[in-house]
């Protein structure tokens, strides 16, 4: 008999900031459907996280980015409401890019990171980390 496992989902999650403010999307999707987010998603098997970010940046915002750095591993099993997701983001910059909502993305909009909307899942706290970088 093969034991079956539970294993968390991997998520990514994008900070990109440029001139004090941070892009954020709307959800087109439950969970949090309407509410802003920052750009990011499910890993897809076979690529890396950092890879992964990079896409759904592009994907949901229609902006090319690199990954500056580690923000960190969000693990909370109540972080996401469809389940155990754990999430790694990552700090990003502009390389180029015209700023749009895609894909899952209703609308894509850049915020001051001194007024920001309320939040879908711990994007706040994932935001209010991304600081310590500047």
């Amino acid at each position: 008999m093969v034991a079956e496992h539970r294993n968390p989902k991997v998520a990514v999650d994008a900070v990109v900031v440029e001139e004090g403010k941070v892009v954020l999307i709307r959800r087109r999707n439950p969970p949090f459907q309407g509410m802003w987010a920052l750009p990011g998603g499910f890993l897809e098997y076979g690529e890396t996280a950092e890879e992964g970010c990079l896409r759904e940046v592009k994907e949901e915002t229609g902006l090319d980015v690199e990954a500056r750095g580690l923000v960190g591993v969000y693990s909370d099993p109540r972080r996401d409401p469809r389940g155990h997701t754990v999430s790694v983001a990552y700090l990003c910059a502009r390389r180029d890019g015209v700023l749009r909502g895609g894909d899952d993305a209703v609308e894509a909009k850049w915020f001051g990171l001194e007024c920001l909307p309320g939040l879908a899942f711990d994007h706040s706290r994932i935001i209010s980390d991304s600081l310590r970088f500047h």
